[in-house]
């Protein structure tokens, strides 16, 4: 295990904002992790754990450590009746790229996370975001999360219930924020077929293509077709993919109160705007960001080196040399503008560090 001193992390975040960490290091097995818990530099900084940087935005120098999760391997996992005739587990270490995963199951006939391919970044950040895309997120396949206490250097397995997983959010993001790293995480998922095609863009796709889909392998490739007709390639243009939350509104409020009083903020929503598009999830009402980012006349927008870009109006994108702070400003400012437009607040999904 080595630390570096003074490390420019500006090839390790998708954003590519030039900045530099006080100490870095990469963790490729257990035994460099625990050697680095009892090190002087992590015991005495502040920390940041980093796997694809796919998530992150840097605002100014890090004056602490980056710790980069590069632990790799895929296995099926076949003891204690992990296995039977219709499911599998497989564990994934936490410095794996998520795409390779999402391959090893395409590859292998599984399903259960074909509709989340091409989503950047590796396995060890995808519990703490609980990703999504395309009608699915991880919380629907993930069987338990293997991760180590910072201060005691004790691995602690997490089960799914433990993981307290939400809308792109998960204990790590909240109590347990910074206070463990997690090395890997099982999924399980089904030898049988089991499509999730309802989400309209991928329906829409499928039968414009007239996909009859017979693998997950078809729906993997549809999604990632349709990700890169709209998303742009962080190595060519700086960014993090989806900048902000949707927004959720409660359904008990999206519609004329029992007592007959004032409209539901729904209500008022449609009455002013007929075509927003809204889903109805559980107990809540999600409005697509993009759609109100949209409507605010920021898709495509551009001012200096920052903007939105011009397929899709939820990602922010570096066009060369921006700082971290430009792009925070400038994300304040759509937040502004759809506050004034729709009363609705938006959120990033990106940590602004």
């Amino acid at each position: 295990m080595k630390i570096s001193k003074n490390y420019n992390l500006s090839k390790l975040n998708t954003f590519g904002i030039d900045v530099e960490a006080k100490f870095f290091v990469e963790i490729n097995n257990e035994t460099d992790l625990r050697e680095l818990f009892v090190s002087s530099e992590f015991k005495q900084n502040k920390k940041i754990f980093l796997g694809g940087g796919s998530n992150v935005l840097f605002t100014k120098n890090f004056d602490g450590i980056i710790v980069l999760n590069k632990l790799k391997g895929i296995e099926i996992l076949k003891k204690n009746s992990n296995e039977d005739s219709e499911t599998i587990s497989v564990r994934a270490m936490g410095g794996e790229i998520w795409h390779n995963l999402v391959m090893f199951a395409v590859n292998n006939e599984y399903w259960g996370i074909e509709n989340l391919s091409f989503i950047p970044g590796t396995v060890g950040a995808t519990p703490i975001q609980n990703i999504g895309a395309y009608g699915v997120e991880i919380k629907d396949v993930l069987e338990n999360v293997e991760a180590f206490n910072i201060e005691t250097g004790v691995k602690k397995i997490f089960s799914k219930e433990e993981c307290e997983l939400g809308y792109r959010d998960s204990v790590f993001k909240n109590k347990l924020k910074d206070k463990y790293f997690i090395s890997s995480i099982t999924l399980r998922l089904s030898k049988k077929e089991k499509k999730n095609i309802d989400y309209k863009i991928l329906q829409d796709y499928l039968e414009k293509n007239k996909i009859e889909v017979k693998s997950s392998k078809d729906i993997s490739d549809a999604v990632m077709s349709i990700r890169q007709s709209k998303l742009p390639n962080p190595k060519i243009l700086g960014n993090a993919g989806s900048f902000f939350k949707n927004v959720f509104i409660p359904a008990r409020n999206a519609s004329r109160s029992e007592t007959g009083g004032e409209k539901g903020k729904l209500e008022e929503l449609l009455a002013l705007y007929p075509t927003m598009p809204y889903f109805i999830e559980d107990s809540l009402i999600k409005i697509p960001a993009g759609w109100l980012i949209e409507q605010c006349g920021w898709k495509g927008y551009r001012t200096g080196n920052v903007g939105v870009h011009e397929k899709q109006a939820l990602v922010l994108v570096n066009y060369g040399g921006a700082k971290g702070a430009e792009i925070v400003e400038f994300a304040n400012k759509i937040i502004v503008s759809v506050k004034e437009k729709f009363g609705l607040e938006l959120t990033p999904e990106v940590n602004i560090v």
